[in-house]
């Protein structure tokens, strides 16, 4: 179905309708008759997007043989796109830099990889005199398997600045850019996650020049003894030897996205010099896990379980309760942890005996808890209350001492690194919400949230004299163990109150997703942060369908939460529709933490 906040599909809207007109059309017209006019341009468009992948499929003739071959639509371009099962930003930001080098090896270029500014895009240098070789080879390889190429002076090119390689105004258009982004479409089988521009492979032509050399003239004598010397700033050096020594590296040493701790740590070994061989001060070099914590609300023996304890009825509607419907966000969390993570080193799921049918358990980088294994007095059990359940989350075996903690409804929208959480001395980053925690003592009145935000004030202020006002944004909480470990000894009778207490009450604190932020920034472990772009949607409000459908549209977001505060059970039955179909466009790529289908 065609995404009605596509931005061609906006556009259309907005050349059909000028100004004037959809000011008149927002005043008068309520968003269900805008939604469909939205979606007759959407229909209208697949028609013409059709016609114009099938036009494309004819021209492309012999490259489009073979299973793996797809016609794509990138905003306004139709491009040519590799698809493959798997696909991930990691695997096609390789896949773009093994082609690169390929191609080099192929025309008997000397090479090495560069740490540029971007960590998806792959870099990679040759010297300046190669540059007509390099070309050449450029043009045969694409012959067989196209490409595209743009410039790249400012910043990272857009997919509208790509040109087909073998296209003549491709090459006018490169003249006498030192810096080259080469791109190769990258698809998964269903079309929907494709990864362009941002995840080719930088060609830069660095230039040689004699060793204190002055002018073009002393730089055209330069000769062995002299330097390469980069045609853009670099994170590392800006010159290396010409006559320098050529080893093998671990890629993690040119981007932050791939795994190097632990099971899933897949270590791929690129051509580079020796100086570009070092762990830089501001990369975080210590494992992170990632802890969730997940019930099945509508399993019956739950239910029954709950009930007992509460001293409710327990009935069959029970289990249909709007707050306990399963909208499978956890598999499309874990599915963006896979895709924009990649570099956690274990994924913790914390369980009250159960788990999801579709877990793959035997995953080497995802471990079950139960929660007799972390809760240090076995009284408490059974609980029902997340503030209790995640103030023992620090008592996890094997845990590291730095850890993301997640909920189900929080998912990744676009790449982020170990840096976006942690510095690298292993100070953590938080994330305040505008919304502010209500002033004055815990009331009847206060709802769990609430009451647990103002009974972390109390602490923070007795401790350190400062009043708590802001609450934290629905975002993977960075957590440090031994700060979790200090709140618990200093606040031992309140903490011993939040874990022990089975349901949400009055006397509960948030741990993890304030206390800890709060505590760790007043001891100097902690700073706050507004760098990671953020979404909130509230599955009840109005607006929310169009909302979902600008996520998708740009992918632009770093972190967003979808949740529910307010639905009717026959609500939550259409919001968990509308829901899965946009998590099942957005993550089309299923983990590795998921059984394979049909399996058992």
């Amino acid at each position: 179905m065609q995404n009605p906040e596509a931005p061609r599909l906006v556009g259309a809207y907005r050349r059909i309708l000028p100004e004037e007109a959809r000011r008149l059309v927002a005043g008068r017209v309520g968003p269900d008759l805008r939604r469909r006019i939205k979606l007759g341009l959407a229909s209208a468009e697949s028609t013409r997007e059709r016609i114009r992948k099938t036009r494309a499929a004819r021209k492309y003739g012999s490259h489009m043989i073979g299973p793996k071959r797809r016609v794509v639509a990138v905003d306004e371009a139709i491009r040519l796109a590799l698809a493959e099962e798997g696909m991930t930003p990691v695997r096609a930001r390789r896949s773009n830099l093994r082609d690169v080098l390929s191609l080099l090896e192929a025309a008997g270029v000397e090479h090495f990889c560069v740490r540029g500014s971007s960590q998806t895009a792959a870099a990679v240098a040759v010297a300046a005199s190669d540059r007509d070789t390099v070309l050449s080879e450029l043009l045969k390889f694409c012959a067989v398997q196209p490409g595209y190429v743009a410039p790249v002076r400012r910043g990272q090119p857009a997919d509208s600045d790509l040109y087909a390689v073998e296209r003549s105004g491709a090459w006018r258009r490169i003249a006498g850019a030192s810096v080259l982004r080469l791109v190769w479409y990258r698809t998964d089988p269903t079309g929907k996650l494709i990864l362009g521009a941002a995840y080719g492979c930088d060609l830069e032509f660095w230039a040689e020049e004699a060793e204190g050399a002055e002018g073009a003239e002393e730089a055209e004598k330069a000769g062995k003894g002299g330097r390469l010397v980069s045609p853009r700033a670099g994170r590392v050096t800006d010159s290396v030897p010409v006559d320098g020594e050529l080893v093998q590296a671990d890629e993690s040493y040119f981007t932050d996205l791939v795994p190097r701790f632990g099971p899933v740590a897949e270590p791929v070994r690129v051509p580079t010099r020796a100086e570009f061989v070092a762990r830089t001060t501001h990369q975080p070099d210590f494992p992170i896990d990632v802890v969730y914590t997940w019930v099945d609300g509508s399993d019956p023996d739950w239910q029954r379980k709950r009930a007992r304890h509460s001293g409710a009825a327990y009935h069959e509607e029970a289990a249909n309760d709007a707050r306990y419907l399963s909208r499978d966000e956890l598999r499309y969390s874990l599915r963006s942890l896979h895709l924009y993570a990649p570099w956690v080193r274990t994924v913790y799921l914390v369980t009250d005996r159960q788990a999801p049918a579709w877990l793959n358990a035997e995953h080497p980088g995802i471990q079950l808890v139960d929660h007799r294994d972390v809760f240090q007095d076995p009284s408490w059990l059974p609980t029902f209350n997340s503030h209790a359940i995640e103030s023992q989350l620090h008592h996890i075996d094997g845990l590291s001492e730095h850890f993301l903690y997640f909920n189900d409804d929080v998912l990744l929208g676009r790449e982020t690194t170990p840096g976006d959480f942690f510095f690298a001395s292993g100070i953590s980053r938080f994330f305040p919400s505008p919304a502010l925690v209500p002033l004055g003592p815990v009331g009847d009145d206060d709802p769990p949230v609430a009451a647990a935000g103002k009974n972390n004030r109390r602490l923070i202020e007795r401790s350190f004299g400062a009043v708590l006002v802001q609450k934290m944004k629905h975002m993977p909480h960075a957590l440090n163990r031994s700060v979790l470990t200090e709140i618990e000894v200093r606040y031992a009778d309140e903490y011993r109150t939040t874990a022990g207490s089975r349901f949400r009450s009055m006397d509960d604190l948030s741990i993890t997703s304030s206390l800890h932020h709060y505590y760790a920034f007043h001891t100097g472990r902690a700073v706050p942060s507004n760098e990671l772009l953020y979404n909130y949607i509230d599955l009840s409000r109005e607006g929310a369908e169009r909302r979902l459908g600008q996520l998708i549209a740009h992918r632009e977001r770093h972190v967003f939460c979808v949740n529910d505060t307010g639905s009717t059970v026959a609500d939550a039955e259409k919001q968990s529709a509308l829901l899965h179909g946009f998590l099942a466009d957005y993550f089309p790529v299923p983990s590795p933490f998921e059984r394979v289908q049909g399996e058992q």
